[in-house]
């Protein structure tokens, strides 16, 4: 049971990528998604797949990433990292849109604007100045 309470965070992001996108051009986008789980030690997993429920093709959603974390201090590890960082940087320029959802504090935010979401990561991280 205790393992249970311990738990871990789970991450979905759906997002629809730019109209001209090319399938490689997803392709890497994918592999360096899914190469940050050998680079960032508090991400534990990530599964991807197409976005296939009736509700959310509606919204033109076309893929799900689930990203799994030990801890939520993990998750800010995962934000601040480098790495990360870098990887936003090439990842939500290609987006038209995304929700995210995090079972840490079951808050749902949907987005039509990608950048918006690098802003709310960077507010989330811990202000360097208030550090010991």
């Amino acid at each position: 049971m205790e393992e249970e309470a311990k738990g871990g965070v789970k991450n979905v992001l759906l997002v629809k990528f730019k109209e001209g996108t090319s399938e490689s051009k997803i392709d890497q986008l994918i592999q360096g998604y899914a190469n940050l789980v050998n680079l960032i030690d508090p991400m534990k997993s990530f599964h991807w797949g197409h976005e296939l429920s009736i509700e959310k093709q509606l919204e033109g959603y076309t893929h799900v990433f689930e990203t799994t974390f030990e801890s939520v201090e993990g998750v800010a590890e995962y934000i601040a990292h480098p790495a990360h960082l870098d990887f936003a940087n090439l990842f939500l320029p290609n987006l038209e849109q995304l929700s995210f959802s995090s079972t840490a504090d079951q808050q749902v935010i949907t987005k039509k604007n990608p950048s918006e979401i690098q802003v709310m990561m960077m507010e989330l991280l811990p202000d360097p100045k208030h550090q010991s």
